[in-house]
């Protein structure tokens, strides 16, 4: 029985910065950033981090599978917002997934989204599956070239066995202690090494030793390989890269520079996503992840591959974009310029451990309640059933509403309210199946604005920040669903 990759996704924020803006802005202090200024970078908004891209890439990737199959979950990121606290953990249940189940942060380095892929492909899939995610939301110093390349985002693959996509060839894993950055638990940003030395000392010895020793393992010839994922270095590096090891330049899948930026370790299995979308039955496609040694996967798609729909992939994403030129905005949502928020700001925002573990069921999973007795369903859970003919006590069972298609009923803009994102926009929105919710709005764009009626879908982002005491809540809000966008 074939060993490969079931169902796949991706997420990348809306918001695209432009790289003009960036440059304009450091014009005076740093005018080198001009030769990087062309195109976008993904730029997450004030309430995003790599947990909440995580759940966004996860539920492109399951929306037609089975949850409760997973039985493993393994998420890769250099910017997981808890050091000490599993962040799988809180992303399982924001999934829900079954509670059975096994979760696995893996962190420090670049390549932490291909090592969760290849653990995840030579675990024991105990007759289910394994969901690996990779996702990253680095912040970055003003006037870095790391601002410049840097973007944020998440892809997700379903692993496991029987009709695959795409089966698993071979894997090879090199591990060296090559420090071309770092970051330490004191440090706010990444340092960077020379780059020409990390490119000619790194690289160019890393990765084709690494490639080498799979394609001799597997006995395929590197003219075989047709589409070759390789996140490091620019389109000019990758050329070189494969002229290296024999491969084809048209085999090069896109790096992304253009239009998204590198997403660190969200960015090889980005990549093998896009990969997916174009590649024909019985390709093959080699995904390397670069960072203190290299992993390398060889996949081979399959006639399965033609019958998928990737709707929910790197493309669609692609083209769901929103033109970002405010510079300003992007240095406030990271933190990376003290604004003046004002005494509503000022409210302590100590989290209560205990009331949010009490509470998990719907701040995390967002999970309703349907009354046995008579079948509406309702939101939050009460004691009471809220049909005025029915007003059963304790009759209702948990009901999943975070995938659940919903319309806008009312909406506010506030600009007394607090809000990172001026103004604040919330609402009542009515689930098609039954229940209504007073909720925060996300991803409003002002200029379009809502109405009544429109289509809104839910999203999981942070509700708060407790930066007094380095916690942060989450919670589901509703966004709106514009014509352009599609479902």
């Amino acid at each position: 029985m074939s060993t490969g990759v079931l169902a796949f996704g991706a997420y990348l924020p809306q918001r695209r910065l432009q790289r003009q803006a960036i440059a304009a802005a450091h014009a005076w202090f740093e005018p080198s950033l001009a030769a990087l200024a062309r195109g976008e970078r993904s730029m997450g908004g004030w309430d995003e981090d790599s947990n909440t891209l995580s759940v966004e890439a996860a539920r492109a990737c399951l929306a037609a599978q089975d949850r409760q199959q997973v039985n493993s979950l393994y998420i890769g990121s250099t910017s997981f917002p808890f050091l000490d606290r599993q962040n799988a953990a809180l992303v399982a249940e924001a999934l829900s997934l079954s509670p059975n189940l096994r979760t696995f942060d893996l962190a420090s380095s670049r390549k932490a989204g291909t090592s969760a892929l290849l653990a995840a492909c030579e675990g024991d899939f105990h007759g289910g599956s394994a969901l690996v995610i990779a996702s990253d939301k680095r912040r970055t110093k003003a006037a870095s070239s790391a601002e410049m390349t840097y973007g944020d985002g998440a892809a997700a693959v379903l692993v496991g066995e029987g009709d695959v996509l795409a089966e698993l060839v071979g894997s090879h894993t090199l591990s060296v202690d090559f420090i071309d950055h770092f970051r330490t638990g004191e440090s706010e940003f990444d340092y960077h090494w020379e780059a020409r030395w990390v490119r000619e000392e790194g690289v160019m010895k890393i990765v084709p030793e690494a490639v080498t020793a799979l394609l001799h393992r597997t006995a395929v010839g590197a003219s075989d390989i047709r589409h070759f994922c390789c996140p490091v270095g620019s389109a000019r590096e990758q050329a070189a890269l494969v002229h290296a090891l024999g491969i084809s330049a048209d085999a090069l899948v896109d790096n992304l520079e253009t239009h998204c930026g590198n997403t660190g370790a969200a960015h090889p299995v980005l990549m093998l996503v896009g990969a997916l979308e174009a590649a024909q039955p019985g390709q093959l496609i080699l995904v390397a992840g670069f960072g203190q040694g290299c992993d390398v996967l060889l996949f081979r798609a399959t006639e399965a591959l033609a019958r998928q729909s990737s709707g929910g992939g790197l493309q669609a994403n692609l083209a769901n974009r929103l033109e970002e030129s405010n510079y300003f905005k992007f240095l406030s949502f990271n933190r990376l310029i003290t604004m003046e928020h004002g005494i509503r700001a000022e409210t302590d925002k100590n989290t209560g451990l205990s009331t949010a573990y009490r509470n998990r069921a719907l701040t995390t999973g967002f999970h309703g309640g349907r009354c046995r007795e008579c079948g509406t369903l309702q939101i939050p859970m009460a004691p009471i059933c809220v049909n005025p003919d029915c007003a059963a006590v304790d009759s209702q069972d948990p009901h999943p509403f975070a995938d659940a298609a919903a319309v806008l009923r009312s909406y506010t803009s506030d600009r007394l309210t607090y809000s990172p994102n001026p103004p604040a926009w919330y609402g009542m929105i009515q689930f098609e199946q039954g229940g209504r919710i007073m909720i925060d709005f996300t991803d409003v764009q002002v200029e379009r604005g809502l109405h009544v009626g429109m289509p809104m879908r839910m999203v999981f982002r942070v509700r708060d920040y407790d930066h007094k005491r380095g916690f942060r809540r989450y919670y589901w809000k509703a966004a709106p669903v514009y014509q352009d966008q599609g479902d």
